[in-house]
């Protein structure tokens, strides 16, 4: 599978007393460069986040965005605790029976006893679990992401493998009639100079240029280096940097190509080539 660095996902949850947001956002970059915003109350997680993100991610910048909101005062639901109801009313029988004539605690007395209702909230440890589990349904959601981007990514470059093939086939069964044709005319010039093609001299200089402009070298390693670009992507995983290695080889066999051209229709071939193979150096690198 074939992923892109490029990716967005966003989970929340409802908590007592809270809510918890995780937000990632994923771009491409040369190395993986992670940025981590987390509330105070979830700082002791850096590290485990780092290793949590690391563990599934190769390249790429990436944003990871923690959010704690606390409900207001008064708005969460509130709870009775039990446990100091308990204590209120032994602490008040215990009085009742030293003092009689007391006044007995009503429900609202106990009510408005400090640490009776309380707001609903999680412990620090249940939170930051909490925490962590949002992280990794993020995490998943941005694979997907990364993995349907992936997809498109791939089905351009093999697009433009395709096209490559196709100049590659316009013009490999007419290099040997180009290098043949080209020379034939030198030769014509060299006679209306005044000079004989055939002289030993000559004829050495028109073979080493024959070496010089032959272009059926190029047009191989080109055939094979888009062969390999196919491979890697059927091969999927962590290729960017592969992918980006072999965009530059093609290149380079693309000028060569072109610096040899001696024909009008191998120049446009030369020409079609390197914007295919920009095209796909571009899109190469968003890929992991």
């Amino acid at each position: 599978m074939i992923l892109s660095m490029t990716g967005f996902a966003a989970v929340a949850a409802e908590l007592p007393g809270c809510s918890l947001s995780v937000e990632l956002r994923a771009v491409n970059h040369r190395y993986l460069d992670l940025q981590l915003r987390l509330p105070d109350e979830l700082r002791a997680l850096d590290a485990a986040l780092r290793e949590l993100l690391t563990a599934q991610l190769k390249r790429g910048k990436v944003d990871c965005r923690v959010a704690l909101n606390h409900a207001a005062p008064g708005t969460a639901s509130l709870a009775v605790n039990a446990e100091r109801v308990v204590q209120l009313r032994d602490a008040a029988a215990e009085v009742l029976r030293h003092a009689p004539d007391s006044t007995e605690l009503s429900v609202a007395d106990i009510l408005h006893w400090p640490g009776v209702l309380t707001e609903p909230s999680l412990p620090a440890a249940a939170l930051a679990e909490r925490a962590l589990s949002l992280v990794r349904q993020a995490l998943a959601e941005l694979g997907a992401s990364r993995a349907r981007e992936g997809d498109k990514l791939k089905a351009l470059l093999e697009e433009c493998c395709a096209g490559i093939e196709t100049q590659l086939a316009r013009v490999k069964p007419r290099v040997p009639a180009l290098h043949d044709a080209y020379i034939a005319r030198l030769g014509a010039r060299l006679k209306e100079a005044g000079l004989d093609p055939d002289a030993e001299r000559l004829k050495q200089e028109l073979a080493l240029f024959a070496t010089k402009i032959d272009v059926a070298e190029e047009v191989s390693r080109l055939g094979v280096h888009v062969g390999e670009v196919r491979r890697v992507l059927a091969a999927g995983g962590s290729s960017g940097k592969r992918l980006d290695f072999l965009m530059q080889e093609l290149n380079r066999e693309a000028n060569t190509l072109g610096s040899k051209s001696v024909d009008a229709e191998l120049s446009q071939v030369a020409l079609e080539l390197k914007v295919l193979i920009e095209q796909m150096r571009e899109q190469v690198q968003n890929i992991e």
